[in-house]
């Protein structure tokens, strides 16, 4: 079978209906109005250092027609295309959360440009999901793969480094099977899942009586200051309800960061307007006074928390607000899994259990490329060193420890330097 693979500067030339099949019962941060929003309030562009450069692929009609095209997508696209890459030409590491700032670094001391540099992700948003949209089930070949990072490379006229695929799931690292070219870098972040809960007690019944009874006064000093919750979705995120989280956000952002966030007004209005039925907003309040807010997004996926901010400190608010608050509502809606976003080791300890993520990466320069295979040799060690102590401190009691997801997760160790190997 013969492919074209493009390279389309916005998601708005691929018709919405084509992307959204393809993305179906991926989550929301992979639907077309997701990450149209990103481009449509200039989150991602070219200034912004996020330039979008998706790929589309599709069947060649004949076996002599050009393989690679780089020109935008035509109006006819929608009933050849068989796979959507979301992908960016970045001019830096920022709002990945796969830091590879130290590879930049050594490319710069020996007077090798480390950007461009092209990766298949969601912009700002370190959640793992298909970095390839498509129905088909066989892993792509050697073939389809070349004809991808040759795409890559010739985007635009300066050299591009490298390719990465950030945060793949199980499927996407199927499809790009055993590609020689490509390394393979874990991570951990924590997750919560739903053990078939039925109340937020019954998840507290989970833990040892010490953690249970850390939460439950944690919880008890917020009620007595007069601290209590709102969730609203779709129709009742209001504008009101929208400003003040954005007045929160924005407010935080500023205090810790010194400017308002990566993500403007909008990008979150537009998505309210679009996305209304996924977004959980909780804002918290002090008697009536409204004090903080944080925005979740949602599907029959999960739960995933993005955002937050308070216009008050109160010891507690953020964890609660959250935390606590989100894994009620995932019980609530019989959600399957809640990922309140990347880094933390204090979510250990509030039932969120480690997982590992995976990225896959090619450095078009072979003595780099062997010298990163050798670098995550050492590091996946580590890696897999700070899983194990993280999982020795879930607060779990015994009787659930032996079922919990993190107890049957494989080392990956073993793999990862196999594979990694093969490159050197």
């Amino acid at each position: 079978m013969e492919y074209k693979v493009k390279v389309v500067n916005a998601v708005a030339d691929i018709p919405q209906v084509t992307w959204d099949a393809l993305a179906e019962g991926e989550g929301p941060f992979l639907r077309y109005d997701f990450l149209n929003a990103l481009e449509q309030s200039a989150c991602c562009d070219e200034a912004s250092g996020w330039f979008p450069q998706h790929l589309v692929i599709e069947q060649a009609q004949t076996t002599d027609q050009a393989t690679i095209n780089k020109d935008a997508c035509p109006s006819s696209v929608e009933s050849a295309v068989i796979a959507i890459i979301p992908g960016y030409l970045k001019t830096h590491s920022y709002g990945e959360y796969v830091f590879d700032h130290s590879w930049a670094n050594a490319y710069h001391q020996h007077g090798i440009p480390y950007y461009p540099k092209w990766v298949a992700a969601i912009p700002f948003t370190p959640v793992s999901g298909s970095r390839i949209l498509t129905h088909e089930k066989a892993p792509f070949s050697d073939t389809l793969l070349a004809l991808i990072s040759q795409t890559v490379q010739s985007m635009v006229e300066e050299a591009i480094s490298s390719c990465h695929w950030l945060f793949t799931n199980a499927r996407t690292q199927e499809l790009l099977g055993n590609h020689s070219g490509l390394l393979t870098r874990y991570a951990v972040q924590f997750q919560w899942h739903n053990y078939q809960y039925t109340s937020f007690d019954s998840f507290l019944s989970a833990l040892t009586s010490r953690k249970r009874r850390d939460m439950k006064k944690t919880q008890r000093k917020l009620v007595e200051q007069g601290i209590h919750y709102r969730h609203l979705t779709g129709s009742e995120i209001t504008d009101e309800v929208l400003d003040f989280f954005l007045q929160c956000y924005q407010a935080t952002y500023l205090k810790r960061s010194g400017h308002t966030g990566y993500l403007n007004e909008d990008f979150f209005r537009q998505l309210r307007d679009t996305m209304a039925d996924n977004m959980l907003i909780v804002t918290a309040y002090k008697h009536d006074s409204p004090i903080a807010s944080a925005l979740f997004f949602f599907d029959d996926t999960g739960l995933y928390g993005r955002y937050w901010g308070a216009l008050e400190e109160v010891s507690g608010l953020h964890f609660a607000c959250c935390y606590f608050e989100g894994i009620a509502f995932a019980i609530e809606k019989k959600l399957p899994l809640f990922n309140p976003g990347t880094q933390g080791e204090h979510k250990i300890l509030r039932g969120f259990e480690p997982i590992y993520c995976q990225s896959q990466h090619e450095l078009f320069s072979a003595p780099f490329h062997d010298a990163v295979a050798s670098f995550l040799q050492q590091e996946s060690e580590h890696i897999v060193a700070y899983f194990n102590q993280a999982q020795d401190v879930l607060p779990f009691n015994n009787d659930i420890t032996p079922t919990l997801k993190t107890t049957n997760t494989p080392n990956p160790l073993l793999a990862v330097n196999n594979h990694n190997e093969k490159t050197i």
